[in-house]
């Protein structure tokens, strides 16, 4: 069974101006970075616990290919995405939402 997938506002903000980068960046980049962030969700969907727990219960997952992680909290009835993340950021950025 697989939980549903909800997305923060500003985690959504996130992958959406990601996304918007690559795309500008090269033709087929914006696809394929989605297209990595899609497999992440998919996993953490399936299983959720999957990843480790990095703050109190907030999990990260790393996207392939790109410098991204994905973190999110399990609940009860879907999987909440606090954050779409490049690495080289303030983590502090994230746990703020935590």
């Amino acid at each position: 069974m697989s939980l549903p997938i909800l997305f923060r506002p500003a985690a959504k903000a996130e992958f959406d101006e990601a996304a918007d980068w690559y795309k500008g960046q090269r033709p087929g980049l914006g696809q394929a970075f989605a297209d990595q962030v899609q497999q992440v969700l998919d996993r953490i969907s399936v299983t959720p616990r999957l990843h480790a727990k990095v703050l109190g219960d907030v999990r990260k997952a790393v996207v392939r290919r790109f410098p991204y992680c994905v973190y999110y909290r399990e609940e009860a009835s879907c999987v909440r995405i606090l954050s779409v993340f490049h690495t080289s950021r303030d983590p502090r950025i994230w746990q703020s939402r935590v």
